[in-house]
């Protein structure tokens, strides 16, 4: 079959389907049933002489053609909607809801600044929080629970950024370190914090999963130590209340410490070992890229990030103590 006798509405289903990973949720994204989707992809594959798609036990997995043909599909059709989409946008007069997941640490920083600007330029956008419990939100994307997670997560954006075309978007916020935190008084705060001192105290980690097991021991066995993890918690907030009332030490992004709400009991150290820099990354689905709402809420995010206006810039009105 030639391009000319190629009906293009197979096109918008491929796309769909590519986008959603799923026949159902490209069904109902399209207002179809699932046997005329299913139908669709059986002349497109006639068309191509390609499978395309296989099933799976939790959708469709695309072919090596498939991947390869999407982008140029999804371009094409971005140029058109473009096109056609009104040219006239005024946020102040969307009526939307945004799910978004995140730590409640950067939860703490982030939203209040959010919600300002919501009030004095989108009075009709609502904001739902959802728990971020793991390091990898791309299942609740692809389905559709959330419209934007927003944290550290390295595996991902490592695959995201080298492997094959998905549905993931993911936009860089900003990069920072991690420091050991301890209360202002604990019997290592006037102490050079030496790796052997570090190794004898018991710690907390941060943990979502409640694994006992991080980054930090990660870069510990690489020089062949370890440490004792006397607790895991899932909240910045309580390891902040736990560590500034006991001896236990912990590892903390130093722009989340503000977020504990005891700055004026904690300090911070350098660590005696080097761990990578950690990323805050902004990660949504295709589905939601073109949506001159999204793009608002995405768009006002990274510009206040770049201004300053939460997260680090806070930390200047909680300045943490240091030996």
């Amino acid at each position: 079959m030639s391009f000319l006798t190629l009906d293009l509405n197979l096109l918008r289903v491929f796309d769909s389907v590519m986008t959603e990973q799923n026949l159902t949720r490209a069904a109902n994204r399209l207002a179809m049933t699932q046997p005329a989707v299913s139908n669709a992809l059986k002349r497109l594959r006639d068309a191509l002489g390609d499978e395309l798609l296989t099933r799976t036990a939790h959708g469709v997995k695309p072919t090596p053609r498939a991947e390869e043909l999407w982008p140029s599909v999804r371009r094409a059709l971005s140029e058109l909607e473009e096109a056609v989409a009104p040219t006239e946008f005024d946020i102040s007069k969307v009526q939307a809801t945004f799910r978004m997941a995140m730590a409640d640490a950067t939860a703490v920083l982030w939203l209040p600044a959010l919600v300002r600007s919501i009030e004095r330029e989108a009075p009709g956008v609502n904001v739902r929080m959802v728990p971020l419990t793991t390091r990898e939100p791309r299942p609740i994307l692809l389905r559709g629970d959330i419209d934007l997670a927003i944290g550290f997560f390295p595996g991902v954006v490592a695959q995201l950024s080298g492997g094959p075309y998905t549905p993931i978007r993911h936009e860089r916020l900003y990069s920072g370190q991690y420091v050991c935190v301890m209360r202002k008084n604990h019997p290592l705060a006037n102490l050079e914090l030496t790796i052997d001192a570090y190794c004898a105290a018991n710690h907390l980690l941060v943990s979502f999963s409640g694994r006992a097991h991080g980054l930090t021991d990660d870069a510990l066995a690489q020089i062949n130590r370890e440490r004792r993890i006397l607790l895991t918690v899932n909240q910045f907030f309580t390891a902040g209340r736990v560590v500034a009332s006991s001896d236990l030490i912990t590892v903390l992004p130093r722009h989340l410490i503000a977020s504990t709400g005891m700055t004026g009991s904690l300090i911070s150290k350098e660590l005696p070992f080097k761990l990578p820099e950690v990323h805050i990354d902004m990660l949504w689905h295709e589905r939601d890229a073109r949506s001159p709402a999204h793009r608002w809420l995405r768009t006002h995010l990274t510009t206040m990030v770049s201004e300053d206006s939460f997260g680090r810039g806070q930390l200047r009105h909680h300045e943490i103590a240091h030996p």
